[in-house]
């Protein structure tokens, strides 16, 4: 399991309101995370999270949004996405800790925990892998985003 890791001064974790939706899509938008695009809004994330989901949101003391983790689940499994650091703020320990930070909510919730990660984005795997994740085998992702075309 990946070890505790305290916040650097000058960062905080909190959750995420609705007032934030602007800045949390430009964030996804600008980290290759998501956007309109993959079927992300406003009133997805307070679908997904009247339904016990979580958004947490990685701020500087500054007030910029630094990191993302948004984890939705279907009472089976608990759904890790759009995780991601800001390039600037990349290095600095901080993954660690709002993975940490997403972890804990993910076992109050008690449920299994799924990611899927780009298979070369490295960092992310190693990451990942820290905090206790295994490949899960050999299975490709298939999506139909819109479901009327």
């Amino acid at each position: 399991m990946i070890a505790e890791k305290q916040l650097p001064e000058g960062f905080s974790i909190r959750n995420y309101e609705a007032a934030d939706y602007a800045a949390v899509e430009k964030f996804w938008n600008d980290n290759g995370l998501g956007g309109a695009h993959r079927g992300d809004n406003a009133a997805v994330v307070e679908q997904t999270l009247k339904a016990g989901g979580h958004l947490l949101l990685l701020v500087s003391n500054e007030g910029k949004l630094a990191g993302t983790s948004w984890m939705t689940n279907d009472k089976r499994r608990t759904y890790l996405h759009h995780f991601g650091i800001a390039e600037p703020f990349r290095r600095l320990g901080l993954a660690t800790c709002l993975l940490n930070a997403s972890l804990e909510i993910a076992r109050t919730d008690g449920f299994q925990l799924k990611i899927e990660v780009h298979r070369d984005n490295l960092p992310a795997q190693l990451l990942y892998k820290k905090a206790g994740f295994t490949f899960l085998g050999d299975y490709d992702v298939l999506i139909i985003r819109n479901i009327h075309e």
